[in-house]
This record gives C-alpha cells, sequence and structure tokens, in this order.
C-alpha cells in the first residue's frame, strides 16, 4: 500500500512539473532586444549587385534591413553585407502571428493577428508608441521570404504620414509619429490602396487620407493600381472600370492616354510607356528602375531615356533564369524576390524559388 502510494504522489509530481513546464513554454510572452551598439547610419555604394539573403528585407532610411516572419520582425544592418546578418534588435511576441510590416521614415510599424499596431525605431528598436486598433489581422502568410509581409501586407498600408489598418468593415487612420487615433470610418472595401495625391481608394470609392471623408470627382471602379510603392502605398496612377489611365498624384485625377496601355506605369511622377524587353520597377531619384528581360537591372533618365548603369542581377556563377517575384526600390537601393522560371505557384511547394538565398539586393 504504502508503495502504491508512493508511486501515486510521485507521478503527481511529475505531472505538476510538467504542466509548469509546459506553461513557461507556451504561455504568451513578448520578448523585444534593441540596439546595444552604435545606432546603424545609411549606406550608399556604386550600382552593382551587394549581396542576397533568404527574406526579403524592408530596407528603411537605407540604413536597416527589416524582416518578418510568423512570429518575429527583426532588423539587421548594414544594407549592403552580402548575407542576413545577426539581429540589431527584435519583437518577438508569443502566441500572436505577425500580419504585416510598414515604414514611414525611421519608424517601423508591426501589425499582429491580435489587432495591435507596435511602431519602433528603426535604428533602435525601441518601442515608439503602440495601440489597439480593435480590428483583427490576418494571420501571417509570408510563406519562406516574408515578401508579402514586409512588401505587400493586406489591409496595411501609408500615406501622408499616417498608417491605415483595414478591416471587414472599418478602417483605421493613425499618426505614424504618435500613434494618434487620425480618423475612424466605416469602410469596408478590397484591394485597396494609397496615392501620391493624398487619397485612400477601396474598389469602387476614394477617401481623404487627411480626413477619411469620401472625395468627389473619382472615375468609376473597381481601380487598378499603378506605380506604387511597397504596401500598395504612394501610387502614381490607376486604371478606372473601363481600362482607362489616369495619374493620381494631386487633388484631382488627371487623364492620361499613356496610362490606357498594358505594361505603362507611374514613375518618378511621369507616366511612363510600356518599355520593350524590360519592366519598370520603380524610381530612384528621378531615375528609371528598369528589370530587363535578360535579367538585368537599368538605371535610365525619366525623360531622356539615357541609361546610367546596367548590370546583370546574380552572384558569382548564377543563372539569369528566374523570374521576379515582389520586389521593393528605395532612393539607393532595390531588392527582388526571385522565383524559379517554371516552378510551381505555390510558395509552400518545392522549386518555387530560385534558389536558397533567393532575394537579391543591388545599389543603384
Amino acid at each position: 500500500m504504502l508503495r502504491v502510494l508512493i508511486r501515486t504522489s510521485l507521478a503527481l509530481v511529475v505531472a505538476v512539473a510538467a504542466a509548469l513546464i509546459g506553461w513557461r513554454v507556451l504561455a504568451p510572452a513578448e520578448v523585444s532586444s534593441t540596439v546595444a551598439g552604435p545606432s546603424p547610419v545609411a549606406v550608399t555604394r556604386s550600382p552593382g549587385v551587394t549581396g542576397r539573403t533568404n527574406q526579403a528585407p524592408l530596407i528603411v532610411g537605407d540604413a536597416v534591413r527589416v524582416y518578418a516572419s510568423k512570429r518575429q520582425t527583426r532588423a539587421d544592418t548594414p544594407v549592403d553585407a552580402k548575407s542576413v546578418m545577426t539581429a540589431i534588435w527584435s519583437l518577438r511576441r508569443w502566441p500572436q502571428q505577425l500580419s504585416g510590416v510598414v515604414a514611414v521614415g525611421d519608424t517601423v510599424v508591426s501589425r499582429w493577428a491580435d489587432g495591435e499596431l507596435i511602431a519602433l525605431s528603426a535604428r533602435t528598436g525601441k518601442t515608439v508608441w503602440r495601440v489597439s486598433t480593435g480590428i483583427g489581422a490576418p494571420a501571417f502568410d509570408g510563406h519562406r521570404t516574408g515578401a508579402s509581409t514586409v512588401w505587400a501586407p493586406g489591409d496595411l498600408h501609408t500615406g501622408d504620414g499616417a498608417v491605415l489598418v483595414g478591416g471587414a468593415s472599418r478602417v483605421n487612420a493613425y499618426d505614424a509619429a504618435t500613434g494618434a487615433l487620425r480618423w475612424s470610418e466605416p469602410i469596408s472595401c478590397g484591394d485597396a490602396f494609397t496615392t501620391a495625391g493624398g487619397q485612400f481608394v477601396c474598389t469602387e470609392q476614394a477617401f481623404s487620407l487627411a480626413t477619411g471623408k469620401a472625395v468627389t470627382g473619382w472615375p468609376a471602379g473597381p481601380h487598378t493600381p499603378l506605380g506604387c510603392d511597397v504596401a500598395a502605398s504612394a501610387c502614381g496612377g490607376l486604371r478606372d472600370a473601363a481600362g482607362q489611365g489616369w495619374l493620381v498624384t494631386g487633388a484631382r485625377p488627371e487623364r492620361s492616354a499613356v496610362l490606357d496601355q498594358q505594361g505603362s506605369t507611374v514613375a518618378a511622377g511621369r507616366a511612363i510607356a510600356p518599355r520593350p524587353g524590360a519592366q519598370v520597377l520603380g524610381a530612384s531619384q528621378g531615375r528609371l528602375v528598369l528589370l530587363t528581360d535578360d535579367r538585368h537591372l537599368r538605371i535610365a533618365d525619366a525623360v531622356t531615356g539615357a541609361v546610367s548603369a546596367d548590370f546583370a542581377l546574380a552572384v558569382d556563377t548564377e543563372k539569369l533564369t528566374w523570374k521576379p517575384g515582389l520586389w521593393q526600390v528605395t532612393d539607393h537601393w532595390v531588392a527582388i524576390e526571385r522565383l524559379a522560371a517554371d516552378g510551381p505557384a505555390s510558395p509552400d511547394k518545392p522549386g518555387h524559388y530560385f534558389t536558397v538565398d533567393t532575394v537579391i539586393i543591388a545599389a543603384i
């Protein structure tokens, strides 16, 4: 009888210990680390490939690279590092999933599945502000590279110094510097984007980024955005429901026949006609950044077309047989997610990505 009692007591102790360990491992937790050394500085280089990474970086201030994974956002530096470096700061939230990351100036704003919006300093990792939006966010959808989370997050946009968070039936706008709520409106839409002219465009209606109120005089939707920055923000043009192109860099849309053409876009504030043998990725300090069909990066004057740089987007003996996924263009850098030319459409299937370090980074 005594042996049975002892065995029962030991089993109970083991069970309690296991429960305590399980609680410590699985209990909700938030871990933040900040920069311990000198503050990162902006880096510029002469045009050319500088490195490749296995995850997509959101390049902020030409000084840090911000990455996204399922439950963490982190940053490394310098931008011209050949591969992913040890994180200089990070934020991990268990069990919450990271939904999207955007940047306004040197402020990095992460959105989480529980509705939290957390702003960090890009250079220190310290919390600048945080708010509970009351709007649930999609789960992590960045797959292996995190590209869609940092370059094309769903229902998360920037414009006019604000961060916009969308849900099923409401959009909130927060001041990017302070986190203060600018406006909250009962707007329901999909495929939203912001314009360089100060509007939030939602399916068939446009709203003021300053007030959230509807604006008039816009072409009929649904609209196709053109010439956007990451997070479908600061778009320079659109096509309306009839396929007609419009410049949206000012307070009112301006008709542009150039943008009627498939393959046209907006860069450096100008409507850009399709370029034979090349795709316009964006603009950098008034220059066009183009990806050629033979996978060269070409930098050309937006007005004259004069080419100032042209180089192959490859490291060492890599082949130029990939196709572009998502990308980011900044004033001095471009990062492109490379996909296998004939790979499966699903990012979760083997062979979808071009290589292990599938994101290539170049100075421009």
